[in-house]
This record gives C-alpha cells, sequence and structure tokens, in this order.
C-alpha cells in the first residue's frame, strides 16, 4: 500500500509538471494592433513566417521576454524558415566568435567570456536562445557598435568620438536627432534623465546603434537574401520608430513585423505605428 501511494505521488508530480510545461503561456496575450484585437499565439507566428526581419523587443532583465524570443525562434524553426538571429548584445567585431560558437567550434566556458566582454548581464538571460542557435545551427549575427563607444556617447555626445573611435563605426554614419524622434526615445525610456543635455547625448547614443545595427543587419540580408533575421533588441530599438525606420530608410519595402512585450509605455498608447503585435504577460 505505501508503494502504491508512493508510485500514485510520483504519477501526479509527472502529470503537474507536463500541465506546467504546456501551459507555462497559457495566460499569456497577444495583442493584433492594426485592429486592436486579442489572437491567438499561433495566429501571430503564422503572420511573423512571412516577414524577412522579425523585431522582438525586451527589457534586458526580465527572463520573460527571452522565452517569448525563444519561443518565436523554435516556432519559425520548427515550420522549416530559414533562420538567423540578430543581436544587439554582440559587437560586428565579434562575429567570427559567433560564427565558431554556431559551428561547435568553441565551448561554453569561452563563449562565455567573449559574452561577457560583448554585454554585461547574466549568460543566463540568453543562453537558452543562444544554445538552441548552436544545436540547430541558426546562424548568429552581431549587429552593434563596440559598448565603450556608444557608452562615450551617452556621456558626451556624438561629436567627443576621435577619428579613430569613428573608423569603429559604420561607413558615413551620423547621429542627426529631431523632435520627433526625442519625443519617441522620450516615452520608450521615460525613467531616464531628462536633463536637456544628458538626454540629447542619451538619444544621440540610441541613434547610433539604431543606424550602426541596421547597417550591419543589412550587409547580413545583402550576403544571404534568403534568410529570415528575428533581432533580438531592447524595445527601445525595436520599436518601429527605431531600428526598423533605419533599416526601412535604406531598403524601402522590406518586409517586416514588430512584437514589443510588456511595453514600457501604457499600452493604450502604443499604436500600429510602433509595433505589430503586443504580447502581455499576466
Amino acid at each position: 500500500m505505501e508503494r502504491f501511494g508512493r508510485f500514485v505521488g510520483i504519477v501526479l508530480i509527472l502529470v503537474l509538471t507536463a500541465a506546467v510545461a504546456r501551459n507555462c503561456f497559457s495566460h499569456d496575450l497577444v495583442v493584433r494592433l492594426k485592429d486592436r484585437k486579442e489572437i491567438p499565439f499561433g495566429e501571430m507566428a503564422a503572420d511573423l513566417k512571412g516577414a524577412q526581419v522579425i523585431y522582438v523587443g525586451e527589457t534586458h532583465d526580465n527572463p520573460d521576454h527571452h522565452d517569448l524570443q525563444l519561443r518565436i525562434i523554435r516556432e519559425l524553426h520548427r515550420a522549416g524558415v530559414p533562420l538567423a538571429i540578430g543581436m544587439e548584445m554582440f559587437a560586428a567585431g565579434s562575429q567570427k566568435d559567433l560564427d565558431r560558437w554556431v559551428a561547435g567550434k568553441i565551448d561554453q566556458a569561452a563563449f562565455q567570456r567573449i559574452y561577457l566582454r560583448n554585454w554585461n548581464l547574466p549568460w543566463s538571460l540568453y543562453g537558452d536562445i543562444l544554445n538552441f542557435a548552436r544545436h540547430k545551427g541558426i546562424p548568429l549575427v552581431g549587429l552593434n557598435v563596440p559598448r565603450e563607444v556608444t557608452r562615450k556617447v551617452a556621456r558626451q555626445g556624438f561629436e567627443s568620438l576621435t577619428p579613430q573611435e569613428r573608423r569603429q563605426l559604420p561607413p558615413n554614419i551620423t547621429c542627426d536627432v529631431d523632435g520627433a524622434y526625442m519625443a519617441m526615445i522620450r516615452r520608450s525610456y521615460s525613467d531616464h534623465d531628462t536633463s536637456a543635455k544628458t538626454f540629447k547625448n542619451f538619444c544621440e547614443a540610441q541613434m547610433l546603434w539604431n543606424k550602426s545595427m541596421a547597417f550591419h543587419l543589412l550587409e547580413y540580408l545583402r550576403k544571404n537574401p534568403r534568410r529570415t533575421v528575428v533581432v533580438i533588441a531592447g524595445s527601445g530599438h525595436a520599436i518601429r520608430g527605431g531600428m526598423p525606420v533605419q533599416v526601412d530608410r535604406e531598403r524601402p519595402g522590406i518586409s517586416s513585423r514588430v512584437v514589443l512585450p510588456d511595453p514600457v509605455v501604457h499600452d493604450g498608447s502604443v499604436t500600429s505605428a510602433d509595433a505589430d503585435y503586443l504580447w502581455l504577460s499576466h
């Protein structure tokens, strides 16, 4: 009898574990912004398959957002979409290391050190995505510029960069920001220091990020036109007025979708001009 009770207990644990696994996203909410209609996740995923670039935003330290990103990547891969993953977290100068990781030519300990040179948040936030790419042979694309360059721009402005520092940037890049762009940044980063000079420098750093990532994305697509790229970036970059508009200016008509998770601005103020879909966790 005791053995039977123990058996029943084990079965119940297994059943509950399976239920949790099946329903870990059962309470998420997807809103299609063009008609503000709640839709199933699968309906959004089916639409994403038709785009060449899919921007999926994040709050960097929110594990749920990275789970969403991986879920989208898994769905597209399962559907046979030829994928690449573009990442804000890696500079373009780390591309050879990313290629070696995907090819299985570098172990995780060594690659974690490369990751931490590029990005200062825990490996655990992105490890599942990076390991999935490695196991499935999905190319990873470094989109960013060196952190020390963007940090300097954020502190002192674009004009503070030396000729040597500018040589680390894509050719002919500028950081002009207008009132509309600054207003968009203010909505996306409402908790940032809003003193005029500091905020302008911050906007220039964000513009540098957006233009540089757009350049590196388009360079990859030029060489790999049959790939669909899932871009993983902070929501302030993934929002339509951030990186996507820079891509569209350089290559009008490119098919893209924007998914914003748990937007930091009030969801009622996010429109189809900002994104195609909102994903809201519960």
